[in-house]
């Protein structure tokens, strides 16, 4: 799913959905915008109710990136100044997109730092399989790989900081499972959590299965580096959201599969740390392969 047709770039650039962009420099909610790190508080700005969200208003997916033109794909790179929408350190970001001949998207994300700062970095690409105007994605089925998830608090949307077992919840997904037969026991709009995916047996690749579309036969099997992926179900899309060739997006229209370090985590000791420091890489690689029956 993607903006309107009509001035496309333009449409891309204020996309609120964040259709297909990259999200940085931390995906998803930080608590009140604040961390602390090396003994100094940080205060960033404050984008989602009461907290930051998706690394600010103009964040990555606002900036101009430098693109090269690889023999399989297209990368490209960005460099973050230091105290950029108020993150510390100067941040050096070169992301790759590469299609192989086995109908697989990798999405390779490369950063460095000058200074400790958070690097939680996503693609947000909206996905409904049955095509982008095809309605809601309540038939999809999912399957999703995990036997924890991290609570969260409905009122500010924020994890509540333990890690829970997914038994005999509507977040078990571990089996096929119809969406529309669980979302409307979901707390709140619908999915938009974070689940703890498992690793598999190939080292530091967590496979979070697939989604299938019984209709058409389509098939997208996602694979991360990361240890979260964040299930949302468009919760906030609506029938002002207008999409590609004029199409209207309703809410539960698509789905996104996010990867990444959990919600909050800087601010959570608990999860998996989020911080990268100088001399250290941030590396994650992001798998999306399609088929079809």
């Amino acid at each position: 799913m993607g903006s309107t047709d009509r001035m496309a770039a333009q449409g891309y650039e204020t996309n609120a959905p964040s259709f297909g962009v990259t999200i940085g420099r931390v995906v998803n909610r930080i608590a009140k915008g604040q961390f602390a790190l090396d003994g100094v508080h940080y205060q960033l700005e404050i984008n989602d109710g009461s907290n930051h969200i998706h690394g600010g208003v103009i964040n990555f997916s606002h900036r101009l990136w430098e693109g090269h033109i690889e023999e399989t794909g297209v990368s490209f790179s960005y460099t973050s100044p230091d105290g950029e929408n108020g993150y510390p350190g100067e941040v050096f970001v070169t992301i790759n997109y590469q299609l192989t001949d086995d109908n697989k998207l990798l999405i390779s994300y490369v950063a460095k730092t000058t200074k400790a700062t958070p690097i939680n970095l996503t693609n947000h690409s909206y996905f409904n399989l049955g095509g982008h105007d095809s309605g809601s994605v309540t038939d999809h089925i999912v399957e999703i790989d995990a036997d924890k998830y991290t609570p969260m608090v409905i009122e500010t949307t924020i994890p509540s900081g333990e890690i829970s077992s997914v038994d005999d919840t509507v977040f078990d997904l571990r089996s096929p499972t119809r969406i529309g037969d669980k979302i409307n026991e979901v707390p709140g709009l619908g999915y938009d959590h974070n689940f703890c995916v498992k690793s598999s047996e190939k080292p530091c690749v967590m496979y979070v299965k697939h989604v299938t579309h019984k209709e058409s036969g389509r098939k997208m099997e996602v694979s991360t580096t990361k240890p979260g992926i964040q299930f949302y179900t468009a919760n906030y899309l609506n029938d002002s959201t207008v999409g590609k060739c004029g199409a209207i997006y309703p809410k539960h229209s698509a789905l996104c599969l996010e990867s990444q370090f959990y919600p909050n985590a800087v601010n959570q000791p608990n999860f998996p740390s989020c911080i990268l420091q100088p001399g250290d890489m941030y590396t994650h690689l992001t798998a999306f392969a399609f088929s079809w029956n």
